[in-house]
């Protein structure tokens, strides 16, 4: 699976929070699962450009 997401730019947004090695693994599969459904949403209404309204 490849990296979805920026661990500096989540420590950042997450400011002085800690943050658990294994959140970034679980944030990941998350992201992935929702650019899959989006995509979904996209194809079953005939368009391949995925939209906001897609998530």
């Amino acid at each position: 699976m490849a990296d979805l997401i920026v661990k500096s730019a989540v420590k950042e947004q997450l400011d002085e929070m800690n943050v658990a090695a294994d959140f970034y693994d679980a944030l990941d599969e998350d992201v992935a699962e929702l650019l899959d459904d989006a995509a979904r949403r996209a194809e079953a209404n005939d368009r391949k450009t995925v939209q906001p309204r897609d998530l």
